[in-house]
């Protein structure tokens, strides 16, 4: 009789729970801007969003949440019967239309808050002790005449009061903050969420902008789903060049509903902000998928790739010893203990991505024999299909050429077909130099592949 093999739920949860452990680290103390629209106050999901911001704010993250109140803007205009003439999609806002917006933009805020102060038992919030925070922390001015009409209280952000908000949370606040500016002359202007949101990440140096969006994700059908339309990963240069390009059939790369939201994303990277991220409001728990784990769910963007090849160094010895101590364990790769990695360092290259080493090998050189060996080349199990072994095999390739040297060697018990699809032909001990032929070992019997380059 045989048994279905299963897994553990306590061994998936400590795996689960280590693995975020250094999330946790980095994050503490950093400041998060987080702007979410009108529509995401409606869901009925917003409590779970609620849920994950106090878990957030629990684990020593500096929160700054910039809400929208469009859908409820427009509800109340509807109510007033009142129209409203848009430029260039931004609503001109008169003083009736400010009345409404005022009315609006309080009850969502006063609603948030409630929600924030929840300390319900037997529930997320349960000992919760958020202290959510408000203030006049945003000067406005108008947006002006656009295109012949005077947009009048529609405004823009003109400064972020930083040393406020900072010093609310030093003081451990959640600190929430409406789409309405005000003037040194007493006056009150409608903003996007968008620009608040871009503006106090940029003024606060924020490590971390987050957008969450309507029309990402699984459960909304819609062409930014495609990968090739927002890919996982941009650079500002990218995402400029995705905003800026067009398809064949002469239609946007970039749907217009988000295109905004991207633009503000690239501006704040440009001016300091680490990471900017475009995520979807329609999956539950969107943020912690996002931020604690490596892939994410969304969009993330940053000034460089997060992704580099650069030769190892003495802190990178215990990460390398994560990635191929399973693989000493199979019998795949020749064990070597912390003390001969830190020893040979110097011949080691990472592949390293967003802080996390993903792959690694070394290079070998016989120069009395012209020739050099490839060894230990190991990618993360959850990583092997991106290409990331033929980088770093080009990557030792062209470090051998640099040294005056052609032939590449790499002995190996179970990548044959993988050497051999690159270009490596198989070959006796014999062949190899004679020091190394003094240390084959037999017994493994491992394959002797050549590579000419």
């Amino acid at each position: 009789m045989t048994a279905d093999i299963q897994t553990n739920p306590t061994t998936d949860f400590v795996s689960w729970f280590r693995s975020v452990a250094p999330y946790i680290h980095a994050f503490r103390g950093k400041v998060f801007v987080i702007g979410f629209s009108g529509e995401m106050i409606t869901d009925a999901k917003f409590v779970n969003f609620i849920h994950d911001i106090n878990l957030l704010a629990s684990l020593g993250v500096r929160l700054v949440l910039i809400h929208g109140a469009r859908p409820q803007i427009q509800l109340r205009l509807d109510e007033s019967q009142l129209e409203t003439q848009t430029v260039m999609g931004m609503r001109v806002t008169d003083p009736a239309a400010l009345q409404c917006v005022k009315e609006s933009v309080g009850r969502v805020h006063h609603e948030i808050a409630a929600l924030l102060s929840m300390g319900l038992p037997n529930s997320p919030m349960a000992n919760a002790s958020i202290r959510v925070t408000s203030g006049n922390f945003v000067t406005a001015c108008p947006q002006g005449v656009i295109q012949g009409v005077d947009l009048m209280h529609t405004g823009k952000v003109r400064k972020i009061n930083a040393q406020a908000i900072h010093s609310r949370l030093e003081q451990g606040d959640v600190v929430l903050i409406s789409p309405l500016g005000y003037s040194p002359t007493g006056e009150i202007f409608n903003l996007t969420m968008e620009n608040v949101a871009t503006e106090a990440a940029i003024a606060l140096n924020a490590e971390k902008l987050i957008f969450l969006l309507d029309m990402l994700g699984d459960t909304a059908a819609s062409e930014i789903d495609n990968p090739a339309t927002l890919p996982r990963e941009l650079t500002v240069a990218e995402s400029k060049l995705l905003l800026e390009n067009k398809t064949p059939t002469t239609k946007p790369l970039v749907p217009d509903a988000i295109r905004p939201s991207l633009q503000y994303a690239t501006k704040a990277c440009e001016m300091g902000v680490a990471r900017t991220h475009l995520i979807s409001r329609h999956n539950d728990g969107a943020i912690l998928q996002e931020l604690f784990t490596h892939h994410g769910i969304g969009t993330m963007i940053s000034r460089e790739t997060l992704q580099a090849l650069r030769k190892a160094r003495i802190e990178d010895v215990g990460g390398i010893l994560q990635l191929i101590e399973p693989l000493e364990a199979e019998g795949i790769l020749v064990r070597r203990g912390r003390e001969l990695l830190e020893i040979e360092i110097d011949r080691f290259t990472v592949l390293e991505h967003d802080g996390i080493i993903l792959g690694c090998a070394a290079l070998y050189p016989f120069p009395e024999e012209h020739a050099c060996e490839l060894a230990c080349l190991a990618i993360h199990p959850d990583y092997r299909d991106f290409g990331h072994g033929n980088r770093l095999l080009k990557h030792i390739e062209n470090q051998t050429i640099s040294q005056g040297i052609h032939t590449l060697f790499a002995l190996t018990t179970h990548a044959t077909h993988w050497f051999i699809e690159h270009g490596f032909t198989e070959a006796t001990p014999a062949e190899l130099p004679k020091v190394k032929q003094n240390l084959y070992n037999y017994q493994r019997r491992s394959k002797v592949l050549i590579k000419h380059l």
